[in-house]
């Protein structure tokens, strides 16, 4: 637009068009996406557009500075047409804008989501002013450019221009998000000189800044040295503790605070969230919805607590809050809806998370609700239903990343899907333009490891192009115990004992392999290894959602108030199972005892299925017998992903 109007002969000028020639071309822009009315709605702002239209229409020409309010009343409007009309129709008039006029005209076009018209108006002022710097500062920030902020600062300060409370917190948004730390005290350095430590604004945006690049001690002295402290003061500093794990400084903060905000109260909850602190995330987040709470929740403090219902695997609480976010009027949102999807597939319910994914309109399915959709499919073991999904969003114009590919991998991996799998990994480059990193190696080795391929998993790691982690040689080890090699297994042993040499997953592993094939003093030996370097195994524990309440059961603890219960039914189910044809296996039972001990301590194990490690082999066909005796669906959520057990079978159909 801009090209055309340089190549305009400012000496043949059209009569100016009367307001109501403006007016006309508001309606066509409104928002296609919502639904159309047989009779239109007035435009709201038009009697107020009318009045600032009217002094470029009586005037010839128009007074220079009459069309600031106009570009500046369509700063955020979203009116981009009107907005290139009202510069036409100055620039006919051969009026040039000035570096106050600029300012608005940069902010209208970059708001508008124009920025290379924005780009060049700024370009075309002779006499740049901190005013005119300011509104491009904002519009490279707002869209996404922090290092041309950088650079469009460094260079109004080579113009001796000066910086204010407009252009600091800008300037130290970019710094935090390219984690420029010199840079950014350079303009903390500059704010001094200018007077400004002591503005709420800058004082803010300092904080922030050094939260983000992890200067939690400098932030705290911007906060100690404030006179006035903005709400916003205190929710950067309590994030930035919340981040480092620093739980008790928060809650000191937020306990003391004079005045909170919603965002006070979403930083608190996502702080424990993202700390593994499910419960206290929900205790908080309950009491924001009593009626006498000062905030309510939006939609990112309901984005923020639902991982917390998945953290604990509490589907009463998540179906609660989704029940809440429908009676606020959220059930629209795709990014909450994205959330919900995640959280269902996280407790277990994967017809709810495929629910909450239909109810996004098709074009407002982006990356995120792809990809939660498809690794909720591989969590819960179905790699086809991944694999379709995959191809529909393909269809769908979505263009897939890293992770797409890492929750793809991982349900052709479990599912036993090797050449869908290969294949895929294979087109990562090719045709997708995707790198591959070390997850989605590891999640190769384990395709084909699953699949009893170890040689070619074998042959696979020696190819790639990077040092393998433990999670490639993980995925090898935990594949050698399902074909019995053990010599592959003490290969991919060895090397886990270097790269982890503190997880003491792998050394139970490898003893649990010895076990089975008799060799007694190689066990002895790990177990000693174990003992001697202080190596902790970690212990089971698994835990049930009744009526809202979580229950958890440690191994071996005798704490639970209805423990006399439980026992009594878990020892009447030996019986029941082995009359409906149950025989115990007792190779993953690992000590040197006769079969009847053997048996008697899977019956123990039994009571401790571990959801936190990855379920055995004999609880998993224990459960398999429970569900069919009780008639019930149980679902399992081990290390690794779920588990569906229904008339004495189970989703993953034996292959885990």
């Amino acid at each position: 637009m801009l090209r055309a109007l340089r190549s305009s002969s400012a000496t043949i000028l059209p009569k100016p068009p009367q307001p109501q020639a403006f007016l006309s071309t508001i309606h066509p822009h409104v928002d296609p996406s919502q639904t159309k009315c047989t009779t239109p709605k007035p435009f709201p702002y038009t009697s107020t557009l009318q009045t600032l239209l009217q002094p470029i229409s009586d005037q010839n020409p128009p007074p220079h500075l009459s069309y600031a309010p106009l570009f500046q009343f369509l700063t955020g409007q979203n009116f981009l047409k009107l907005g290139q009309q009202i510069h036409a129709h100055m620039t006919l008039h051969g009026l040039q804008p000035n570096a106050f006029l600029g300012a608005k005209m940069v902010a209208m076009y970059a708001s508008s989501g124009d920025l290379e018209s924005a780009v060049t108006v700024f370009r075309k002022i002779k006499d740049p002013t901190s005013l005119l710097y300011n509104s491009i500062i904002r519009a490279y920030t707002n869209n996404g450019y922090p290092l041309k902020t950088i650079d469009i600062y460094h260079e109004m300060h080579s113009l001796r221009l000066k910086g204010d409370n407009f252009t600091f917190p800008f300037v130290l948004k970019s710094c935090a998000n390219v984690l420029d730390v010199w840079m950014g005290e350079c303009v903390h350095g500059q704010s001094l000189r200018f007077g400004l430590e002591l503005d709420a604004y800058v004082g803010t945006s300092l904080i922030d800044f050094y939260v983000k690049v992890g200067e939690l001690r400098d932030a705290n002295k911007v906060f100690d040295l404030m006179t006035v402290r903005a709400v916003s003061s205190w929710n950067a500093l309590i994030a930035g503790y919340m981040k480092e794990g620093e739980i008790r400084v928060a809650e000191d903060l937020f306990r003391g605070m004079p005045c909170r905000n919603i965002v006070s109260w979403t930083s608190m909850i996502s702080g424990y969230t993202q700390n593994g602190l499910a419960e206290e995330a929900l205790s908080l987040f309950d009491e924001i919805l009593k009626e006498d709470s000062e905030v309510k929740p939006n939609w990112v403090t309901i984005m923020s607590v639902l991982p917390a219902c998945a953290h604990s695997a509490s589907f009463e609480r998540g179906r609660r809050i989704n029940e809440y976010v429908n009676r606020i009027g959220l059930e629209s949102n795709p990014s909450v809806q994205t959330a919900l999807i995640a959280m269902y597939a996280k407790c277990g319910s994967l017809v709810n998370a495929r629910c909450c994914f239909d109810r996004i309109l098709e074009n407002e399915k982006n990356l995120c609700a792809w990809n939660t959709m498809i690794t909720a499919y591989a969590s819960h073991g179905q790699g086809l239903e991944s694999v379709l999904t995959f191809e529909n969003m393909v269809r769908a114009g979505v263009y897939p990343d890293a992770i797409t590919f890492t929750g793809l991998l991982s349900g052709c991996s479990h599912s036993g899907l090797v050449e869908f799998g290969l294949r895929y990994f294979n087109s990562m480059q090719t045709k997708y333009s995707v790198e591959p990193r070390h997850e989605h190696y590891a999640s190769v080795v384990d395709l084909l490891a699953r699949a009893g391929r170890l040689a070619e998993a074998k042959e696979f790691i020696k190819k790639i192009p990077m040092q393998p982690g433990p999670s490639i040689w993980g995925a090898l080890l935990a594949a050698c115990r399902k074909s019995r090699n053990l010599e592959i297994a003490e290969m991919a042993a060895k090397e886990l004992f270097v790269l982890e040499p503190e997880n003491s997953c792998n050394y139970i592993l490898l003893s649990n392999m010895y076990a089975e094939a008799g060799m007694w003093k190689e066990v002895d030996k790990l177990r000693a290894r174990l003992k001697c370097e202080g190596i902790k195994k970690n212990p089971g524990c698994s835990w049930i959602e009744i009526k809202s309440k979580a229950h958890l059961f440690l191994s071996g603890d005798l704490s639970h108030p209805q423990l006399k219960e439980i026992y009594n039914l878990l020892e009447a189910l030996p019986e029941k199972i082995k009359a409906a044809g149950y025989i115990p296996n007792t190779s993953f039972v690992l000590h040197d005892i006769s079969e009847e001990e053997k048996e008697q301590n899977l019956i123990i194990h039994i009571i401790r299925i571990t959801k936190n490690l990855r379920i055995c082999g004999d609880c998993h066909t224990v459960i398999k017998f429970i569900s069919n005796i009780y008639e019930r669906e149980i679902v399992v959520r081990d290390v690794n992903r779920f588990h569906h057990f229904r008339d004495r079978a189970c989703s993953c159909g034996d292959y885990w």
